[in-house]
């Protein structure tokens, strides 16, 4: 089969012809239809977070059809059309019992501990494959898997409550989730904070409060807009030290920020004004859970969280188109959400 590798960290990906995955026992072979692109998947390629080995197949954003099942499993045949939960854990460990799967021992993250979705084919266990409706596109589905699922990650995890007000830093694929999804749960008032006039547009349409940031200090505009109170939940998308400290400064007392974009760097905090004198909170979020997963696609099945409105930009499984996308990744293009179509 045909796959879009990582064999150098910092060279760009190369095609490469590789076996197709032997079928265990308890496993489901997926035929791809789409694969997402996702700005981890520029980490990993420059090497700002770590992949386990090299050469190895990226895409952690996964939506098909069943090829093949193994003989114990139950609830999955041919044909039918399917999701993937990134992460392959072991079902049994403490972590896993407990409903934070992110942590299990035995861990292994498609795209970046084992081989992922820029292929014709991907191999999983059972445990990590959902149904995906008739409702939704392929294309859909496969983001739904990692933007759309950490930014409802992350408002869970930032325990946000409906009446709250939100700020989302960075307007991009998962922004436009995490804007929905808010504002679906019942946010008072939602603030995109971007650089990118197209992407505020977006935000815009989605019914969030734009703040073009090369136009102001961010803080300072949210400030006036809350009458000088801040807001409850941030969330941080983007992984720049500039966006941490901005989502930091943006909260009112007892507010939470959430932080989810990956970075190499530190921010600096002002603990007393910052934090403490306003009981304030700083939360990392790591990937999302597969309990998460029903309650997105339910959201996704009846619009609730629309992923349709010119948010997706389509590629083949190419090697050159697919470094095309990463390099605008790096650069924060326009793009919302690439997905390729194999």
């Amino acid at each position: 089969m045909k796959a879009v590798r990582l064999t150098a960290v910092g060279s760009p990906l190369v095609e490469e012809g590789i076996e197709v995955p032997q079928v265990g026992t308890s496993d489901v072979l997926v035929r791809v239809r789409a694969a997402g692109i996702c700005h981890s998947d520029a980490h990993y390629r420059a090497g700002v977070s770590p992949v386990a080995r090299l050469p190895l197949t990226l895409g952690h954003e996964v939506a098909g059809v069943v090829e093949q099942t193994g003989e114990q499993v139950e609830n999955f045949r041919p044909g039918d059309r399917v999701c993937i939960h990134y992460l392959v854990t072991c079902g049994t460990c403490a972590s896993c019992r407990s409903g934070n799967e992110q942590f299990c021992a035995t861990a292994e993250m498609i795209g970046k501990h084992r081989d992922g979705g820029y292929a014709e084919f991907i191999l999983l266990p059972e445990r990590s494959v959902f149904r995906l409706p008739d409702e939704i596109p392929f294309e859909e589905g496969a983001i739904l898997m990692c933007s759309s699922a950490t930014s409802l990650h992350a408002l869970n995890k930032a325990r946000f409550r409906a009446g709250e007000v939100v700020a989302v830093f960075g307007a991009g694929g998962l922004g436009i989730s995490a804007i929905q999804l808010a504002l679906h749960l019942g946010a008072a008032k939602v603030f995109a904070v971007d650089i990118n006039p197209a992407k505020l547009q977006l935000a815009s349409h989605f019914g969030a409060v734009p703040i073009n940031a090369t136009e102001g200090e961010a803080v300072e505009s949210i400030r006036e807009m809350t009458n000088g109170r801040g807001v409850n939940v941030a969330l941080e998308l983007v992984g720049l030290p500039v966006t941490m400290r901005q989502a930091v400064q943006s909260l009112g007392r007892l507010g939470r920020a959430a932080l989810v974009g990956l970075s190499q760097e530190a921010f600096d905090i002002a603990p007393y004004a910052e934090l403490l004198n306003k009981e304030a909170e700083i939360i990392g979020v790591s990937d999302h859970l597969a309990s998460e997963i029903p309650v997105l696609l339910e959201l996704a099945r009846t619009r609730k969280l629309d992923l349709s409105h010119g948010i997706i930009r389509t590629i083949r499984l190419e090697a050159g188109a697919v470094n095309a996308a990463l390099d605008r990744l790096e650069y924060f293009s326009d793009d919302v959400r690439v997905v390729i179509v194999p």
